[in-house]
């Protein structure tokens, strides 16, 4: 079921950044989460209100230690119009000599199939399920572990791809999709392997929900991201992080 006022603080972000155009043609990263599944049902609304001519299909990367993708998912999609596609992959197989298996590995290459193929069918967008507790996370994290001022914008252009990555829950909290989606009854997959470590994250988590419990506070801090002072934060001269901050490789 549509949720108005989350679906209006989504249509803020699609306007403000942009994020879908006349002629757009959309490829939705389904993991089968409650984030991923509430963007679909998203689009399956916005593309009945005809505000613009757009096509968006979701795209489901299996891998033979993910569990399957549900059924009663598979319908509501089909119900939202949005046609589905399931690629298998052996992540496990594609695993370097000597090396260990890992999220971020498992990770990797979901997103390079999903970027395959999307720049295959002539996709010129993929749209990923992040919201604003994993921007904000994100953030906190590259500042504590890498030292590096940056996070997962909105909008994203690859350099060298013809393709746009875009996040229009960006600015719904992590709360707001939990409760849309126990409302909604969605099922939900959940990852269950063995190779998981998401404890850096949910340090993070922490740290912000202590410092900014309100999704008032979150909305504030994530604005600042778009209020940036570069004269009055320190940096090498001709070194200035903000450059180019919506471009990457």
């Amino acid at each position: 079921m549509a949720n108005p006022a989350l679906f209006r603080k989504i249509d803020k972000a699609v306007y403000e950044y942009g994020l879908i155009q006349n002629g757009d043609k959309i490829l939705v990263g389904a993991s089968g989460g409650k984030d991923s599944t509430t963007l679909l049902e998203y689009f399956g609304w916005r593309k009945k209100q005809r505000r613009e001519d757009f096509f968006v299909a979701a795209y489901h990367v299996a891998t033979e230690i993910s569990p399957g993708f549900p059924d009663p998912l598979r319908r509501l999609i089909k119900e939202w119009n949005i046609p589905f596609i399931i690629e298998e992959i052996k992540v496990l197989e594609r695993l370097k000599p000597g090396k260990k298996m890992n999220c971020w590995w498992c990770s990797t290459q979901r997103r390079t199939e999903l970027n395959n193929y999307a720049m295959a069918e002539g996709f010129n967008k993929i749209a990923l399920g992040h919201h604003l507790d994993d921007i904000l996370e994100t953030l906190f994290m590259n500042i504590l572990k890498k030292s590096e001022l940056s996070t997962m914008p909105p909008a994203l252009k690859y350099r060298q791809y013809p393709v746009e990555v875009i996040r229009p829950l960006c600015m719904c909290t992590l709360e707001e999709i939990i409760n849309h989606s126990e409302k909604s009854g969605f099922a939900m997959i959940t990852c269950t392997c063995n190779y998981q470590d998401n404890s850096e994250r949910k340090a993070a988590r922490q740290r912000i929900n202590k410092a900014f419990p309100g999704k008032e506070e979150k909305l504030c801090f994530f604005e600042a991201l778009r209020n940036i002072r570069p004269e009055y934060l320190t940096y090498p001269e001709n070194k200035n992080p903000f450059l180019n901050i919506q471009t990457m490789e």
